[in-house]
């Protein structure tokens, strides 16, 4: 808040503000359609396979991130009633929480798309031994791995974030994680028209090329989506950290309400991508609302 004010103090630009109900309607719907995302992977157990799972992974991301925005909006309002002072003890630790769970949500949505990329990169480059590489525990312990080590990062970076050292490592983390699954889209694209070719002339293959190149595309749109949702917050949290004071950052983050909302944004496009991309999820979806015998 006190960035806030100082930044109407030195530049030109205004605050702009997001209404607090449009804030709970876009979480409410990401949390909401994730959790459908959820439910028809558990009830179709033709989707109980290892890809689906990683998005499952995406999904509880998605739901953590609006949850995140949803209580902190919370807490703004009783803040602004008197019901809460934003210096007290508890206030500070819930705050703290908070903090963590945005953490923990922007780390789990980086890995869990890591983990599908390199998901898809096996299923088109060694199609024939996908079953044997990526089985159904192989998958499970990737997850456990993935969401215990952001949960550790994320209580660790919440309570030392004023720390140089915590915040660099982490402002580091989410370029060179893009960068990484981007280099991999890259090289997939490029050998994946030859690839597919060989394996669809094997008298005995059972894959689908171009699904597998649909699974590809579908992966480049979500990280697409993660990009442009997330960056500008991303970008806020390093100028709120190493130049507050600027004008230039100041009157950037004048929209802070407009990235965090975003966010949330982003919990929503995920499950219709998933919807529209996906023939099975969508066949659960009418059987789960009882569209279809």
């Amino acid at each position: 808040e006190n960035i806030s004010d100082f930044s109407v103090n030195i530049t030109d630009c205004t605050q702009v503000v997001v209404p607090e109900e449009v804030f709970f309607t876009v979480a409410a719907a990401g949390i909401l359609e994730n959790l459908l995302i959820l439910i028809a992977v558990v009830r179709n157990k033709n989707l109980h396979l290892p890809m689906y799972f990683f998005i499952c992974s995406l999904a509880i991301s998605d739901m953590l991130g609006s949850l995140y925005k949803t209580l902190e909006n919370i807490f703004i309002i009783l803040c602004k009633m008197g019901y809460l002072t934003r210096h007290g003890d508890f206030e500070k630790k819930l705050d703290d929480a908070m903090d963590s769970m945005f953490i923990l949500s922007l780390l789990g949505s980086i890995f869990s798309l890591l983990a599908i990329a390199a998901d898809r990169y096996i299923t088109i480059f060694y199609a024939l031994r996908y079953h044997n590489i990526m089985t159904l525990r192989r998958a499970l312990v990737i997850l456990a791995i993935i969401w215990v080590f952001c949960a550790g990062s994320s209580v660790a970076i919440a309570l030392f974030s004023y720390e140089a050292a915590t915040v660099i490592p982490f402002t580091i983390l989410f370029p060179l994680m893009m960068f990484f699954i981007l280099c991999l889209y890259i090289h997939m694209f490029l050998l994946a028209r030859s690839h597919a070719k060989k394996i669809a002339s094997l008298p005995s293959s059972t894959v689908h090329p171009r699904a597998n190149m649909k699974g590809a595309i579908t992966l480049t749109i979500f990280l697409g989506v993660f990009l442009c949702c997330w960056a500008p917050f991303v970008l806020h949290i390093l100028l709120a950290r190493f130049c507050p004071h600027n004008p230039y950052c100041a009157c950037y983050m004048s929209i802070f309400h407009v990235n965090g909302t975003l966010i949330m944004c982003n919990a929503i496009i995920n499950p219709m991508i998933f919807a529209f991309r996906s023939p099975e999820l969508r066949s659960t979806f009418k059987k789960m609302f009882h569209c279809s015998r």
